[in-house]
């Protein structure tokens, strides 16, 4: 097994869509192709994320991650953490999981304010076809109710995520 504490972290994001109504986009992880190479049976929702590419900012990732595995063009940007979130892949993982490079995650998070209709929204041929689909279904979500529905290992990422865009329901309301 390789030794988590020489393996890096690999530098991604994370994006909560907030509608009208305060709630979050949350998906539904497909079981087959999990780049995490995780069972996602008990806990297989989550908000969208991904890698940040070389040559990339992260919120440049965030709106590609965005429009990638979701569909979604009709957005603001309205927060951004203010520093980078961590998780570890579970030991099972480790050297399987990310490839087999990385010990997890560093996630630099944003907020979006969802200002197109339900029907923008389209998790199983996403990006107009051009990326293959990461989720089978999707909903709008209460954020504090996520980090129980998120895999065990990512609990503590979401967690922070809630506690850091506590504050934006009630300004994306009405």
């Amino acid at each position: 097994m390789p030794k988590r504490e020489e393996m890096p972290y690999r530098d991604c994001v994370g994006v909560a869509v907030f509608n009208a109504q305060g709630l979050v986009f949350a998906g539904r992880r497909k079981p087959e192709g999990n780049p995490e190479h995780v069972t996602v049976n008990d806990s297989p929702w989550q908000m969208p994320q991904g890698g940040i590419d070389k040559g990339e900012t992260p919120v440049e990732a965030a709106w590609r991650e965005l429009f990638e595995e979701t569909s979604i063009q009709t957005a603001e940007l309205i927060a951004e953490a203010p520093e980078w979130i961590y998780y570890d892949l579970p030991d099972e993982a480790l050297g399987i999981a990310l490839k087999g490079k990385y010990r997890g995650q560093r996630q630099r998070w944003f907020a979006f304010r969802f200002t197109g209709n339900d029907s923008e929204i389209n998790v199983t041929s996403p990006g107009g076809g051009a990326h293959p689909a990461e989720f089978d279904k999707w909903r709008w979500e209460e954020l504090t109710k996520l980090p129980d529905l998120i895999v065990p290992f990512k609990r503590q990422a979401y967690l922070e995520v809630v506690k850091t865009f506590a504050h934006v329901p009630a300004g994306v309301r009405g």
